[in-house]
């Protein structure tokens, strides 16, 4: 390759660079759409071949009908969610003293206990001017998920559409031989059908098995504990403990100690303990991942992704992991003329 070749050539690389920044930067607010949408694909792929090839329907309308499904199962589940939070951000605009009644009253009971004022004036206005600002947080992120739900339907539609085309196009650019490119496709099918099935599965059982203790033990609100319980599945760590543990402590405070040391332990023992046994079951039966990957793929993913980075921050690491592998089993075992494992 002479001169002016490689002129041509990294000059190109450089100008898909800079676009390609420019492009990303532009669709950041959309990635959950897009990433959801590539993870939609990647679970109706294989309905999506057998309507084409097997039932001899048009691509158009099998495409069409897919969407259609996706969409309401998707949709009813997120309208349900926008009711809820729509339903308690009106109570906060029009009777706030009925969620600072409780803290106040617990402020109460923990000056009596230890003589510490935890909610002096100057804190109950802060409250107070609080509440309207995380209604607007709250409200913009339901935007924010109804346009990405948008975008998740559109982007998926056409990516059915042109769904072996792309796979190929795909394929041709990876910069991997055939059997790292094979080794690829299936750690990102595996993790992403992992995670994108069993997460939403845990958190819908552990918010169902939540939601029994606190009714058992008599916590407020237990539909919106439940609803939060699924989504704290999600956070590394702590996980349902950022929920109960809170109310567990809030009984206690209030004297009621059955329900106090009741709820604490079915927490314990049955809530954080049903998340172990239920993702390592779902681990083992659908992608042998680490559970050290999962954690801080979440962690990685979460800031970079959004609430989509619970299935790609995962992936990310289990990919950086592969690639370091096929480099060492191409060029260092090679190199010291070491068998391939």
């Amino acid at each position: 390759m002479n001169i002016k070749e490689q002129y041509w050539k990294y000059s190109l690389i450089v100008i898909i660079l800079l676009i390609g920044v420019i492009i990303f930067r532009q669709i950041t607010p959309f990635l959950g759409g897009l990433l959801g949408a590539l993870t939609i694909y990647i679970l109706v792929r294989n309905q999506m071949i057998y309507l084409t090839k097997t039932r001899k329907m048009k691509r158009s309308l099998s495409a069409f009908l897919i969407t259609l499904e996706t969409a309401l199962v998707f949709l009813v589940p997120a309208a349900l969610t926008i009711w809820l939070l729509v339903n308690k951000l009106q109570d906060i605009n029009l009777a706030p003293q009925t969620f600072i009644a409780p803290i106040q009253q617990t402020a109460v009971i923990i000056k009596e206990k230890t003589g510490y004022d935890v909610l002096g004036s100057d804190t109950l206005s802060f409250i107070v001017s609080l509440l309207p600002r995380i209604g607007q947080a709250i409200m913009g992120g339901i935007s924010n998920l109804a346009i990405n739900l948008f975008v998740m339907i559109f982007v998926l539609y056409f990516m059915l559409i042109g769904g072996q085309k792309m796979e190929s196009y795909v394929n041709d650019i990876l910069p991997f031989n055939e059997t790292n490119t094979k080794d690829v496709i299936h750690e990102i099918n595996m993790i992403v059908r992992s995670n994108a099935i069993g997460i939403p599965l845990l958190a819908i059982i552990q918010g169902g098995v939540a939601m029994i203790g606190y009714l058992i033990f008599g916590a407020p609100n237990i539909w919106l504990l439940g609803f939060l319980t699924c989504f704290a599945t999600v956070i590394p760590m702590v996980g349902t403990a950022l929920v109960w543990v809170p109310v567990a402590a809030y009984f206690a405070l209030n004297g009621e100690w059955f329900n106090a040391i009741g709820l604490f332990a079915y927490g314990g023992l049955i809530i954080s303990q049903l998340d172990n046994l239920i993702r390592f079951i779902i681990q083992k039966k659908m992608a042998d991942i680490h559970p050290l990957i999962t954690i801080f793929g979440v962690v990685v993913g979460l800031p970079l992704f959004g609430f989509m980075g619970v299935i790609f921050g995962p992936l990310l690491l289990s990919l950086f992991f592969l690639f370091v592998d096929m480099f060492k089993k191409e060029y260092l075992d090679s190199r010291n003329n070491l068998p391939a494992k």
